[in-house]
Formats: structure tokens, C-alpha cells, sequence
């Protein structure tokens, strides 16, 4: 620990020097050089019926970006990209592109290695932003104008592709920068050099969309008042809940929800003034246990313990991010729950944990057996939730909801007139390039809706 630590417990600040830190926080997976990607490219073999195209949730022609490469053409290459997605840079370097593209891609039942799509998609991108500040044109004005509450991916990408239709937009925030999950809860050596904020401000390059920060649904906003306001609404409001473990002392110092320590880590310049527990425990099982324990490692925490209770085939973390996990330094404990929260002094000091097994369905039972994880820092990572308070509409008319979440058909359309979802706040997949999709999906449908 460094001479200027400030100490809390065992929580403290500055326990890795700055040079440690600015490496540990540096891009995790750093871009091709122009002569990688065109060797990289020249692997493709280009398949006419694209296994990896059909694993692309957002239908992006990943041979014909490639192809595109290896001949020279970075322009072209990423504007088949971005067509299909207008977030095509935050996706290439956050997408589990293991289990989507490159997961199906036939060089990796070949060679066990697939091509690098995720690269070249990032290598096409990034020359595109810094080449071409405003790549895409509007239509003529439509004199139509629509409402889109949450300026992340799903409302970002709806409003884009309306803005390039002709529409006027208006977007919602409620918090003080746009980019939603990009911004505030991706690991931030997966999003470095404020890529978010860059990526957004050229995706608003485009023109016709303006955002108002600090105005949340529920809140500020009324949805009775937004449908008589607007033409139509898209709601791309995420999920706004955290799961809370039902435990006695989550309150306790040191426990906090792991969501909102990324966003705090996110949101600090000098990661050396951000307090980390010397024993962390995260549980949970997704990417957010993964991203939150591996950034504890990174602060300086000289143990962090993910613990889930189920086994790893079981964990919504992907194998890559679990492997990654462990290549950090971060221990992960399988088939147990968190039973009991320990206190010292009003602080958390340890986690009793259950031991579990799989039953003939598939669930998690307890077995009787327990053992203790001391800790200083407990991450709570065990899920998001809709929170539909927001979103009831015009008193009698609320939106009729799926397995928790906003129900919607194939063109987004809420079960309210003129009301359209998606991201994380309707049921499906919780990745950002399904949230896109669902933008630009919505744009086309209201686009329709308005103009036959």
C-alpha cells in the first residue's frame, strides 16, 4: 500500500502506484496495426452463406466488411458496419463475440482459431470516426418529432436512424452523460479514452437529435404528457432496479451493489483516489461479477473471490470473460449461496456462505454445509430488474408486460399506440448489440408508422 492511502476498515485508496494503475486500466485488448488486419482479413474466406452474418445480431455482412478490408477499402468496409449498426465501435470491442460471430465462424472447427472479426470491426470503425466526422446524411425534414426517453444504446440507435429519416428527436436522460451502459457499466479497460463520449458525439454529428440531461421517466417525465407531445415515443429506459440478496446487514459498510462501483470507476479520472477492499467478494455470475471482481484485482485488491451458485456451464458469464477473470488473478467459487453477512464495527467482515447442489431440474438446493469467505468488500452482483412504476401510462393504461419487462411484437410496438421499446427494459438478450437492434428496428417501424 502506498504512503497516501486512505484507510477505511480494510478499504483504502492508492494501494497500487499510478504507473501500476494507468497500465492495469490501459485497452485490454489493443487495435490491429493497418498490416495485422489485412494479413487478419486474408483469412476470411468468405462465405456465401456467412454462418457469422447469421450469428450477428444486428445482421451486419461480415464478409463483405472484411472483403473490404483486405482489398484497401476502410471507408467501405465501415460503412456496411455501420449501416447495419450504427454502434459498430463500442460493439467491437464489448460484444462476446465468441459466442455470436466469431463463435460461428468455420475457421475455428479448422484451426481452433477463428478470425478475428471483432478487431477488424474496430479496425474499420476507428479509421472511419477519425477519417470522416459526419459519414451519414438526413432526408428532408418530415416535420415529424419524436420522443426517445434514455440516450443509451437502444435509444441512441432508434434516434440516429429517425434522424437520418427526416425526423425530429428529442432524447431523455436522466443521467448527466448519454451513452447508457457504454458509459456507465462496461470495464473500463474494454472502453478507454472516453470512447463512449466519442462515439456518441459522432454518432450526433448527423444532426436533428437533442438530448436533455437529468430528465427521468417517472420523475420529470410523464408518458400521458410524452404521447401528446411527440408523434411517438421510444422507451430505452434499461433496467433500473438491483436485486438485493435478502440478507440481514446489506446495508453494512463495504457492501455495496456492484453495478454501481463500475459506474464509479467508470466515472473517475485518477483511479488511484477510489477505495478497494484487500478481500473482495463478489456474487453474482454474469458479467457484471466478472467486470467488477477483475477491476477490484486491477485497483489493488490482493484477493477477489467471485462466488455463484450454480456451476460455471450454469454462469451467464461467457467461458472467455471467465477464463479472463482467472488470467487476473480473480478466484472463482461454484455451488454455493450467500447465507449470512458477518459485521465488525458496523462493517461487513465475511460472508457465510451455503454450499449447493443441482436438483433433477436444474436449480440450486441447499445441502446443509457452509464455510465463511472473510472480506472487507462485499459486490452484489446478482442481477438487474425492470422497475415498471414509469411506464404506467394514462393512469388505467399501463404496458402490458413480458416475463417482467416491456412486452413488445417484431416491430417494437408496446401494447400502447404510438409507444415503442427496447434494450434491456423488454425481454430478450441483454447485450448491447441486440439494444441497437431494437433501435434501429423501432426507427424503421415508427418511420412507417408516420409516413405509410
Amino acid at each position: 500500500m502506498s504512503d497516501t492511502a486512505e484507510t477505511a476498515g480494510d478499504i483504502a485508496a492508492g494501494r497500487l502506484k499510478p504507473a501500476e494503475l494507468a497500465a492495469n486500466f490501459a485497452d485490454a485488448h489493443p487495435p490491429l496495426s493497418p498490416h495485422e488486419a489485412v494479413v487478419e482479413a486474408n483469412r476470411c474466406y468468405f462465405c456465401y452463406d456467412a454462418p457469422c452474418r447469421e450469428a450477428c445480431p444486428t445482421g451486419i455482412d461480415i464478409p463483405g466488411f472484411i472483403r473490404r478490408i483486405a482489398t484497401g477499402n476502410l471507408r467501405g468496409s465501415a460503412l456496411t458496419i455501420l449501416e447495419a449498426n450504427i454502434f459498430g465501435g463500442s460493439c467491437a470491442r464489448v460484444c462476446p463475440t465468441e459466442i455470436l460471430c466469431e463463435g460461428a465462424c468455420v475457421r475455428l472447427a479448422e484451426e481452433d482459431r477463428p478470425v478475428r472479426i471483432g478487431a477488424l470491426q474496430r479496425r474499420a470503425t476507428d479509421w472511419l470516426m477519425a477519417q470522416d466526422p459526419r459519414p451519414f446524411t438526413r432526408a428532408a425534414a418530415t416535420g415529424r418529432h419524436i420522443a426517445v426517453v434514455g440516450a443509451g444504446p437502444a435509444g441512441l440507435a432508434c434516434a440516429h436512424g429517425l434522424a437520418r429519416l427526416g425526423h425530429e428527436v428529442t432524447v431523455f436522460e436522466a443521467r448527466a452523460k448519454p451513452g447508457g451502459l457504454n458509459e456507465y457499466g462496461i470495464a473500463a479497460y474494454k472502453l478507454t479514452d472516453d470512447f463512449a463520449q466519442r462515439e456518441v458525439a459522432w454518432l450526433l454529428s448527423v444532426g436533428g437529435i437533442t438530448i436533455e440531461h437529468g430528465r427521468a421517466l417517472g420523475r420529470d417525465l410523464d408518458l400521458a404528457a410524452l404521447r401528446r407531445g411527440y408523434d411517438a415515443v421510444f422507451l430505452g429506459i434499461g433496467l433500473a432496479g438491483v436485486r438485493a440478496l435478502g440478507l440481514a446487514g446489506e446495508t453494512l459498510g463495504g457492501v455495496r451493489d456492484a453495478v454501481d462501483f463500475i459506474a464509479e470507476l467508470r466515472q473517475t479520472a485518477d483511479k488511484g483516489r477510489l477505495p478497494i477492499g484487500r478481500r473482495v467478494v463478489v456474487i453474482g455470475g454474469g458479467n457484471t461479477a466478472i467486470d467488477a471482481a477483475t477491476q477490484a484485482r486491477r485497483l489493488g485488491a490482493e484477493e477477489a473471490t467471485i462466488v455463484y451458485r450454480r456451476g460455471p456451464a450454469e454462469m451467464s458469464a461467457t467461458h472467455h470473460e471467465q477464463d479472463w477473470a482467472q488470467t487476473n488473478g480473480v478466484r472463482i467459487r461454484h455451488f454455493a449461496a450467500p447465507h449470512r453477512l458477518l459485521a465488525s464495527g458496523g462493517r461487513v467482515a465475511g460472508v457465510e456462505f451455503m454450499r449447493t447442489r443441482l436438483d433433477a431440474a436444474g436449480r440450486a438446493v441447499a445441502t446443509g454445509e457452509t464455510y465463511t469467505l472473510h472480506a472487507d468488500m462485499v459486490l452484489k452482483a446478482v442481477g438487474q430488474v425492470f422497475v415498471p412504476d414509469p411506464v404506467h401510462g394514462d393512469g388505467t393504461l399501463a404496458l402490458a408486460l413480458d416475463e417482467g419487462r416491456i412486452a413488445v411484437d417484431a416491430g417494437r410496438r408496446t401494447s400502447l399506440p404510438g409507444v415503442y421499446a427496447g434494450g434491456d427494459c423488454i425481454a430478450g438478450v441483454d447485450l448491447t448489440v441486440a439494444a441497437v437492434e431494437d433501435g434501429k428496428i423501432a426507427a424503421a417501424s415508427i418511420h412507417r408508422q408516420l409516413l405509410g
